[in-house]
């Protein structure tokens, strides 16, 4: 066992070298098997919902200003689980699994006061990667949809670069809120306690014309010029009357922040986002899940995980990714694209379009990542199994009995989810490719992503010529550099 904790610190002292080295783009990088989560980058949605009343309470109220600082505390309040995918600031964070295309992830919140709050997920881009995620709540008629890319720099520190946005719907007000995804700045690199940084300002822009403008600061490069980690001051108004602010915000969107009345100086709330319970999503047990969605197709590398096994971690990601890699070079050949289940590319998007112009700088899209939103006639009549008999190996199912077991059948929307207590177990055989022809493959190919590229899982902590699939997330960056620091302490 030594020598195994012996070799890892090894590899992950050359990989964290190798990124000091790199000026420019980190889309190009693969990280050892030993800093993975038990999760894909497809599952990070659920974090805009794990507070289920936080988010439906924009919907419960009646008075427009208000509605939007209710919207504007809910954003702040579920910035720290998505930098941290729901783990303890003191336990450090995992990489997450890159998701492959076609990737889908779904799950329900059941809460007796806020009743039941859906979310589904979708890898839609492989070339760039992007997420797109559908949140919605028909109790309370609010829903929300967004998609994300990243952009990953080095130039003496990382900087993640997020590309996209959401739109936040409330039915009775017919309602719409223009929501910004944060850029993040990895801090503390040089000190050895890194921890991911906000930066810049952003808007909330609401249809109703109110604003909330959110302007994040954060601890200035050794303490110099004052600030505070994870630090950020906001403040509402009406966007025809910008100097007339309406409530003030100030405080730490990873501890606690005050919330007040611009008019009257009186403290409205202080909010401390860590004495928040938050609410674990629900999902099907595995067995039950298509084999598309998250959880099971990624089980056997999850399950290796679980043990500790980086062997046959590796050996069960490059059966996935092997299986995606071959998936787009047959495409390629027949000219044929792959065809999303819940989410379609649109050319413009007229609300988007309508709202960001009060504040364009708080928006970046990418042309060849594309403007995503959801299909509501697939949430209601697509039904399992979402791509018939094809496997995400690439596989074709022998038996479909066996693929759903007689208990994947419905579509989206009237699906089972378990109660919360029932555990994820009994994993169904898929019929995937041989592991040895697998590994004769990737030993030929290179595997650590599912792109058509070929990665050298020989050498991982090499810097590669691979996909942007490959494309290092901020929970990544923070992952691998824990990790470093915890390694120096041990």
């Amino acid at each position: 066992m030594s020598n195994s904790i012996a070799s890892n610190r090894s590899t992950l002292k050359e990989f964290l070298a190798s990124i000091a080295t790199i000026q420019g783009d980190l889309s190009n990088i693969t990280a050892p098997p030993f800093v993975l989560g038990e999760f894909s980058t497809v599952e990070l949605p659920q974090y805009w919902a794990d507070h289920p009343s936080l988010f439906i309470s924009p919907a419960q109220e009646e008075n427009g200003e208000k509605r939007a600082l209710l919207v504007l505390k809910w954003f702040l309040g579920s910035l720290k689980n998505q930098q941290y995918a729901g783990r303890k600031e003191e336990d450090g964070v995992k990489k997450p699994l890159n998701a492959f295309l076609g990737e889908l992830f779904l799950g329900s919140w059941n809460d007796e006061a806020a009743g039941e709050t859906r979310l589904i997920s979708e890898q839609v881009s492989h070339h760039p990667p992007v997420t797109a995620c559908y949140l919605w709540n028909d109790k309370y008629g609010i829903r929300a949809e967004g998609f994300t890319q990243q952009e990953i720099t080095f130039s003496g520190s990382v900087s993640i670069k997020q590309k996209g946005y959401a739109i936040l719907h409330i039915d009775k007000y017919d309602e719409d809120y223009l929501i910004p995804v944060p850029n993040v700045k990895v801090k503390g690199i040089l000190s050895g306690t890194p921890y991911p940084e906000l930066v810049s300002s952003y808007s909330i822009i609401s249809s109703n014309g109110i604003v909330s403008e959110v302007k994040f600061e954060g601890k200035s490069l050794l303490g110099l010029g004052g600030g505070s980690k994870n630090s950020f001051e906001a403040r509402v108004y009406r966007s025809d009357s910008p100097k007339d602010e309406l409530y003030t915000a100030k405080g730490s969107w990873n501890g606690s922040f005050s919330i007040c009345d611009a008019r009257s100086g009186q403290e409205v709330e202080n909010y401390d986002v860590g004495a928040q319970k938050a609410f674990p999503i629900v999902v099907a047990n595995r067995s039950e899940q298509d084999p598309w969605e998250s959880r099971r197709a990624w089980g056997g590398v999850i399950d290796a995980l679980g043990k500790g096994d980086m062997k046959g971690t590796t050996d069960a990601k490059s059966i996935v990714e092997e299986g995606q890699r071959q998936m787009r070079r047959d495409e390629g050949a027949k000219g044929e694209q792959w065809q999303t289940v819940f989410f379609e590319r649109r050319q413009s998007d007229p609300v988007f379009e309508r709202l960001s112009a009060v504040h364009q700088d708080s928006f970046t899209l990418d042309s060849k990542g594309g403007i995503w939103k959801v299909n509501s006639d697939a949430i209601s009549h697509s039904k399992k199994p979402y791509h018939a008999d094809l496997l995400p190996t690439g596989q074709i199912v022998e038996n479909k009995d066996a693929q759903t077991n007689g208990k994947v059948s419905g579509t989206a929307s009237d699906q089972h989810i378990p109660k919360a207590d029932e555990q994820l177990h009994s994993e169904q055989t898929l019929v995937t490719p041989n592991a040895t022809d697998i590994k004769a493959k990737t030993q030929e190919h290179g595997s650590d992503d599912s792109s058509g590229n070929a990665n050298n899982v020989a050498k991982p902590s090499t810097v590669e010529d691979v996909s942007q699939q490959d494309m290092v997330s901020d929970t990544t960056i923070e992952a691998m550099l824990r990790a470093k620091y915890q390694s120096a302490q041990r």
